[in-house]
């Protein structure tokens, strides 16, 4: 495969076959350079094409939090007390910037994934 822009679906299809052929080529090598090479050309057009929305916040802390084995407790301290840490689950309260924060330090969620709105649950209006 000569190495051009990817601007095709049959491109970016050619280039995977590529890169699927060159995994594993040594660094520094001419196959590792130009696995480097398809590699940056399929990001930059899958980047371009495929766009990924940012995840919503409460569903990125629960994948965190599943990710380190831990349930809804160890929010207890870095949120606050156990009352507000189900109500920011529930989607019952939004997060506060100290609460953005804490998350971002001590579980290491981008601060761009929790500043994005939490759809927050309605409250029942008693009939």
């Amino acid at each position: 495969m000569h190495l051009k822009p990817i601007k095709t679906e049959s491109d970016h299809e050619a280039a995977l076959c590529e890169i699927e052929r060159l995994w594993g080529a040594e660094e520094g090598s001419p196959d590792g350079d130009r696995l480097e090479v398809l590699t940056t050309l399929v990001e930059a057009y899958e980047e371009s094409n495929f766009p990924m929305d940012l995840p919503d916040p409460i569903e990125a802390i629960k994948f965190r939090l599943e990710q380190q084995g831990a349930d809804k407790k160890a929010l207890i301290g870095i949120i606050g007390n156990r009352t507000r840490v189900y109500e920011v689950l529930r989607r019952d309260r939004a997060l506060s910037l100290a609460m953005i924060r804490q998350l971002n330090q001590h579980l290491g969620i981008p601060a761009e994934i929790l500043i994005r709105p939490v759809r927050v649950r309605k409250k029942k209006q008693a009939a």
